[in-house]
């Protein structure tokens, strides 16, 4: 026997496949690659954590040209203009919403009163477990093998089993899947599907520099390290020399701030460190990336992608 794919059901949403893209901020995660994900039966998702409202609207607006499948959007609570944010892909009829790094009651609420189902991207039962409670429609169980900012120095596979114990709710996976037999381990531990940030990146789709793809691409094992990040989480990320920069105390402070975030301990901008990254300047930027980035070795149209996991997840033992 060997295993079938379950149903993920988030509100009255139902991808063809549990998988969910996850929303890279600083405009890695746009309307291009949110589609193609989309378009293959999964849900697409845009990060809008670095964008103008105006700008997210347009990503909205230029993602449902491009597919009828399930959009979402990923707004970090952290951001200065989170309400104004989260209200305005509500009135861009966005599918979902998730929501993570900090903790907001107000958009369950938001949600509720929009029809919107919100997600909570959570790294303990207790969060968990309070976002089903104020009304999450599902959660994300974030583990350490995460890429980006961390909220937690724990495993997946340790999290996982804690939180699907204590809530009702869909439990979506996150951390460290990169491939089909990633995928049929966290369903096999009890998650009703999995969010996958790292394996997009390496899409034809994604719209970062080749500079950051090769960086994947190249990347081995020993060069993944854990970076101090201004949000006051730590981030995993590539080592290059901004980061050896970081880790020696010697980043370069902002010459100007716009305030974007809450709290920021402005030790360095991280806003800028991403976008130089993205736009190709890898030596002047962090390079976000899960812990197996090393274990992807191409890049492929996403419908290629999702081809291959189905293949490597239908030929798993159940």
């Amino acid at each position: 026997m060997f295993m079938k794919f379950p149903q993920l059901k988030i509100g009255n949403l139902v991808p063809r496949y549990p998988i969910v893209q996850g929303g890279m901020a600083i405009r890695v995660s746009t309307a291009p690659l949110a589609a193609a994900v989309a378009n293959a039966g999964g849900i697409g998702v845009i990060g809008a954590t670095g964008m103008t409202v105006d700008e997210m609207k347009n990503e909205i607006k230029t993602a449902r040209r491009l597919t009828k499948g399930i959009i979402g959007v990923n707004i970090m609570f952290a951001v200065r203009q989170f309400a104004s944010m989260v209200q305005s892909a509500i009135e861009e009829k966005i599918d979902l919403i998730f929501t993570g790094a900090g903790f907001s009651r107000d958009i369950f609420k938001w949600g509720r009163e929009a029809g919107v189902p919100v997600v909570s991207i959570v790294s303990s039962s207790k969060l968990a477990a309070i976002a089903e409670k104020l009304g999450a429609s599902a959660v994300v169980a974030e583990g350490f093998e995460a890429g980006g900012h961390l909220g937690t120095n724990r495993s997946i596979e340790e999290i996982l089993p804690e939180i699907t114990s204590r809530v009702k709710i869909p439990v979506i996976a996150a951390g460290g899947v990169v491939d089909g037999s990633g995928i049929a381990k966290m369903i096999r531990m009890g998650a009703s599907g999995v969010q996958m940030a790292t394996r997009f990146v390496l899409s034809v789709e994604c719209a970062v520099s080749d500079a950051f793809k090769q960086m994947y691409l190249k990347a081995c094992a020993d060069d993944v390290v854990i970076i101090k990040s201004p949000v006051g989480m730590p981030g995993r990320a590539l080592r290059n020399i901004f980061s050896d920069k970081i880790r020696g105390g010697c980043a370069p402070q902002p010459e100007v701030c716009d305030g974007c975030l809450k709290e920021c301990s402005r030790e360095y901008c991280i806003i800028q460190a991403l976008e130089n990254s993205r736009l190709g300047r890898v030596d002047d930027g962090v390079v976000f990336c899960g812990k197996n980035v090393y274990k992807i070795k191409e890049i492929l149209p996403v419908q290629k992608i999702f081809e291959k996991l189905v293949k490597e997840f239908d030929n798993e033992p159940d």
